[in-house]
């Protein structure tokens, strides 16, 4: 169950990770409950070489997500977030990580996300153009706790947004030449 830091405040953690020419990128913005950026993280490019892509099979895009990118942006950030939000399923392994609940922002109709859902995974389902958040299908007894979380967001903020801004960011970095190969 996530717990609020001494303060009483909540944080939220976005997390994506986008699939470049040179390997997959992840960026992870923390917020405040208002959407306000309170951190910004960014990753080296990661490009797993083809033993690796054999030897981990399936398993590749969730290790590369959670284990390598999303854990590592975690570690490395300063400011504590409470409530993990991701647009990638395979990052929702990081929640095998993380004391703190790791949800995905589901954006449209995915397999996944369906089969998640009969599981009981679903935090909220999707309404008014929002995605439906679902929960890591080992950990469903995140899901009251969660909801709990959500209720202290203020209803203004769309939870998809600032995955936009974490886009953008990559990309001006991605200008400025700061993102690069592991």
């Amino acid at each position: 169950m996530a717990e609020s830091n001494a303060s009483g405040t909540l944080n939220l953690g976005f997390l994506t990770v986008l699939q470049e020419t040179s390997g997959q990128l992840g960026g992870y913005l923390v917020t405040n409950v208002w959407g306000r950026p309170l951190e910004f993280r960014l990753s080296t490019a990661v490009q797993p070489n083809r033993v690796q892509q054999i030897l981990y099979g399936r398993t590749m895009e969730q290790y590369i997500c959670a284990d390598l990118i999303g854990k590592t942006l975690f570690e490395k950030t300063g400011t504590a977030a409470q409530l993990i939000i991701t647009d990638r399923e395979a990052a929702l392994d990081l929640r095998l990580h993380l004391p703190a609940p790791v949800i995905w922002h589901v954006a449209g109709n995915d397999a996944g996300a369906a089969a998640l859902q009969k599981l009981g995974g679903e935090v909220r389902p999707a309404h008014q153009g929002r995605g439906a958040l679902l929960c890591h299908p080992r950990f469903l007894a995140d899901v009251p706790a969660v909801r709990s979380l959500l209720d202290r967001i203020d209803d203004s903020l769309d939870l998809s947004e600032p995955f936009v801004r974490i886009r953008e960011a990559i990309g001006e970095a991605r200008k400025l030449g700061v993102t690069g190969k592991n």
